[in-house]
């Protein structure tokens, strides 16, 4: 993988950001059966174990600090009780994505060194058969790590680069797209 493609997975607009977490990763799901649960939840820990970072039972900010929601229609989204806390004018952004046929979004917030501290994803299930083993894998890896839209990476590729973004030499955030050239070298 070149720099300048690594630069491209990480450019949102003409700007460079790249951000990992720092703190333990603490996933809860709404929307899925009892039974799914193991499933999201088992390919979370294989990305975290992948990246070498860690999970934990409870962050202490937070409570859960990786929110993931399932569901069938954007239309539900609007109507989640307390979520307007989290993303303001919650029905604009549920209709707008929507209007735009997204099947999946994710937002971020960052603490004050710039690494992601909280992460919220939003993943219609439509009718198409998929993998639902390949789909949580590619959803638990896009939430590592803060990609510029929806990058098509082999399995291979996307491991290799959540290790290297991980190594602690790396810094948490960066804005400067010189790093993509630290992240190219560890691949």
């Amino acid at each position: 993988m070149t720099p300048e493609r690594v630069e491209a997975l990480f450019t949102h607009g003409t700007t460079y950001r790249f951000a990992r977490w720092g703190r333990p990763i603490v996933p809860v799901v709404f929307g899925v059966a009892e039974e799914t649960l193991g499933l999201v939840k088992g390919a979370i820990e294989a990305m975290v174990a992948t990246a070498g970072h860690r999970m934990a039972e409870h962050d202490p900010e937070l409570g859960a600090n990786a929110i993931l929601f399932f569901f069938a229609d954007w239309q539900e989204v609007a109507g989640v009780p307390n979520l307007d806390h989290l993303i303001p004018d919650l029905p604009a952004f549920a209709a707008a994505r929507a209007a735009e046929g997204a099947g999946v979004a994710r937002l971020f917030r960052f603490d004050e060194a710039g690494a992601i501290r909280l992460a919220v994803v939003f993943l219609k299930i439509g009718d198409a058969e998929i993998d639902p083993q390949a789909l949580m894998l590619d959803q638990a890896a896009r939430l590592m790590l803060t990609f510029a839209g929806e990058p098509v990476l082999a399995a291979d590729e996307m491991a290799g680069l959540i290790r290297a973004a991980y190594d602690p030499v790396l810094p948490a955030r960066a804005d400067d797209a010189a790093h993509a050239f630290r992240l190219a070298a560890r691949l």
